[in-house]
């Protein structure tokens, strides 16, 4: 009678008869809200409650009742049931209830999927620029973002591929659907598919249940698939046939399921190579790339780095409730001349590390901690102060720049008190700063 009249209200039900084929059935299949009733003759429904909150603590359940009691009532809630409702039930009240559950299951999910596109939107690392590459980057992806094409991004680890991948998404008309994220360097080659494509009960040793796959949660959404570049060649067959034909089939399943998901792909190997070396298939890669993006590394817009390290630097210094107001010019100076072979991680982990072991309201150049600095470079281990070497060592430009920096250092950052012990004018040093790019 329950299933007629439900079914009447738009659901689609699915019966047990008790309390254990009540958790058989809801572990194998996801269902969005589950009436159950508490007298039972094998398992009763408050064991049953139990059992399926343990492995879906999400699932609405809905108890049902003649023998009502506050008691029973308040050991029902206590374990997890949405509602209580006694019996014979009021059809009309059992609708709302119904129509409640459902709601807050849906404001649910709505409220994680705006807390995810807040945390993508702004999150304090997210992408800053404004030299001429990070610009043209950020005007491609304003005009790919509202397409549907599946985009390829390229570039050194560290440069925010994912930070792109979640700007297309999120200016993109699925920005309401999730963004889903995987990388593919990071499991087996077994487990990888079961992530994708999800599988079913008893399809290997240690699958209790039914899993959705990654492309099963994105849809309506954007799936990231990292690291791309990774992905075992036999894995690369069954995800090309996913993209073509927009359906899958679960591990250990024969149901074919349909998918609607954008597919945004990063990866930091040369594809073209890993194709001409048989390492990648070159019909996937081609259907990946249809729209291809290379975001340049920190070495190659340098113009950005004061920009980063004074975000960072705020960023920073208000999560770990510290008041510093800046970074000297020698700290500036110390940030520019650095290779990055790390990219923008590298620098934001540079600029929170100094930030927490500062010892002024001014980060200087002591405070920064570089490495990987190339042999030859001022960065790189036992390098010599050039003030410190002779002056038929090095080019005059370097001595005047160090002297400079040195005076500047012992004025403690006062530009007028600097150039007047320099004995030249304000504006000049502001010339000469500008012309060895350091910018207070």
């Amino acid at each position: 009678m329950l299933s007629t009249l439900t079914e009447g209200w738009g659901y689609a039900a699915v019966e047990a008869s008790d309390g254990d084929e009540a958790i058989a059935k809801a572990r194998k299949q996801a269902f969005d809200l589950i009436l159950m009733d508490i007298r039972m003759l094998k398992v009763s429904g408050l064991d049953a409650l139990s059992a399926i909150k343990a492995f879906n603590p999400a699932i609405p359940i809905i108890v049902m009742t003649a023998y009502a009691s506050v008691e029973t009532a308040v050991h029902a809630l206590k374990q997890g049931a949405y509602d209580y409702l006694t019996k014979p039930l009021d059809f009309d009240e059992l609708q709302l209830t119904m129509g409640r559950a459902m709601e807050h299951l849906r404001l649910k999910e709505e409220n994680r999927r705006l807390k995810e596109t807040l945390g993508e939107t702004f999150d304090a690392r997210r992408m800053i620029g404004s030299s001429p590459a990070m610009l043209k980057l950020l005007q491609t992806v304003a005009r790919v973002a509202p397409s549907e094409a599946t985009v390829l991004i390229s570039g050194e680890s560290g440069t925010g591929k994912e930070l792109i991948a979640a700007a297309i998404h999120f200016n993109s008309p699925r920005k309401d659907g999730p963004f889903v994220k995987m990388n593919c360097a990071a499991l087996t080659e077994t487990l990888l598919e079961s992530e994708l494509f999800g599988h079913e009960k008893g399809a290997f040793t240690g699958a209790h249940r039914l899993k959705e796959g990654k492309f099963r949660q994105a849809h309506a959404g954007s799936l990231f698939l990292d690291e791309v570049g990774e992905m075992p060649l036999s894995m690369q067959a069954k995800l090309l046939r996913v993209l073509q034909e927009r359906e899958l089939v679960r591990v250990g399943g024969e149901q074919v399921l349909k998918v609607d998901v954008r597919v945004i792909a990063a990866t930091n190997r040369d594809m073209s190579e890993a194709v001409r070396n048989g390492r990648f298939r070159e019909d996937l890669y081609y259907r990946l790339n249809v729209v291809g993006l290379e975001v340049p590394p920190l070495r190659e817009r340098s113009e950005d780095i004061p920009l980063l390290a004074q975000h960072f630097l705020k960023h920073f210094s208000e999560k770990n409730r510290k008041m510093l107001k800046g970074l000297t010019p020698q700290a500036m100076d110390r940030l520019l001349r650095h290779p990055w072979p790390g990219n923008v991680r590298e620098l934001m982990n540079v600029i929170e590390r100094a930030v927490v072991l500062a010892r002024s309201e001014y980060l200087d150049a002591e405070d920064l901690l570089l490495e990987n600095a190339p042999a030859g470079t001022e960065e790189s281990a036992g390098a010599v102060d050039p003030i410190e070497r002779g002056p038929a060592d090095i080019p005059l430009e370097e001595v005047e720049r160090m002297t400079i920096l040195k005076t500047l250092e012992s004025a403690g950052g006062n530009k007028s008190e600097a150039a007047r012990r320099l004995g030249i004018t304000r504006r000049t040093l502001h010339q000469k700063l500008k012309k060895y790019g350091v910018m207070p």
